[in-house]
């Protein structure tokens, strides 16, 4: 099996990218439509295919990985001694044509990829030993899929100074599931049929910009299973939360005034001495109301109440 070439990305615009992306579910969507990412959910992924909202332009963290990409690419080769390609191409599945790649380099005479990546050095616990992230996992598979190679290398820079590399070798089984999961959300692009809503902090964003003002209107429902959810879900927390608090306060107790518990030679629990600093407002309101004034925001917000 070989990939079909859609689109030459050489000279290609952001503009022109991100609608070459609304043909099919690529690499980086893989993880967040199986509902496997920190950073997306499925129903945002959704709503940027149909064409209903634009991806954010790249923060600083995506654009130092992508400005590092060749560097980490370079540093592969010389400590494998393989010769890696840059492949200028979106790639298509020639069977299921919604699954597209955009890969970061191929491997020079093997049928094998690599995956360029950078974090931060509170990631690095993640790259220990043989372990690679969950995300990054199906995002090689997702490539393996499309271009029928039988592994993929990933190499990753954390905090800029701690350099890894792993292969990741072609699971059929994840691949098989990754095309079922994937499938299944295409049909829901093709239907305009939205996926379930859930409870990330990419939806909660995501709902926060459509629908950033109310206006007043009411809505009558005559179905109160989604209400009794809610409260269900909100007294559960509120034990949860109590349940936590009391076995810290146990903990406290048994501290005194120790600042770490150890278990087993590890430091499990620590509570140390800690200074904050706190502006006054009520008080620069009014002894300094210019100074509150001059430095004030204001902005319209919507705050979820349960009654």
């Amino acid at each position: 099996m070989q990939a079909l070439k859609l689109s030459n990305t050489n000279d290609m615009t952001r503009e022109e990218w991100l609608e070459r992306r609304k043909k099919g579910i690529g690499g980086s969507d893989a993880a967040a439509v199986a509902g496997e990412s920190k950073w997306k959910s499925p129903y945002a992924v959704w709503l940027e295919k149909t064409g209903q909202m634009t991806p954010d332009e790249p923060g600083e963290a995506a654009y130092w990985g992508i400005t590092l990409e060749e560097l980490v690419a370079q540093e592969f080769a010389k400590r494998t001694g393989l010769k890696v390609q840059k492949v200028n191409n979106i790639l298509r599945h020639p069977q299921y044509p919604w699954m597209l790649a955009n890969i970061d380099r191929r491997i020079v005479g093997q049928k094998a990829g690599l995956e360029c990546k950078t974090t931060g050095e509170y990631s690095k616990d993640e790259w220990t030993d043989d372990k690679v992230p969950t995300a990054y996992l199906l995002q090689c598979h997702h490539y393996m899929a499309v271009t029928g190679y039988k592994e993929w290398w990933i190499a990753v820079l954390v905090g800029g100074n701690k350099f890894h590399y792993k292969l990741i070798p072609r699971d059929e089984e994840i691949i098989e599931a990754l095309i079922k999961i994937e499938s299944d959300f295409w049909k829901l692009v093709e239907t305009m049929t939205p996926p379930p809503i859930d409870g990330s902090e990419s939806s909660s964003e995501i709902l926060g910009k459509l629908y950033p003002e109310g206006d007043a209107s009411r809505i009558d429902v005559y179905d109160d299973s989604l209400f009794n959810q809610l409260k269900e879900a909100q007294e559960a927390k509120k034990t949860a939360e109590a349940n936590e608090e009391e076995l810290k306060n146990k903990f406290k107790l048994l501290m005194g005034k120790s600042e770490i518990v150890f278990f087993d030679e590890k430091p499990v629990v620590t509570w140390k001495n800690q200074k904050e600093n706190r502006l006054d407002t009520t008080r620069l309101k009014a002894e300094r109301p210019e100074i509150y004034k001059a430095y004030v925001n204001t902005k319209t917000i919507r705050r979820f109440l349960v009654k």
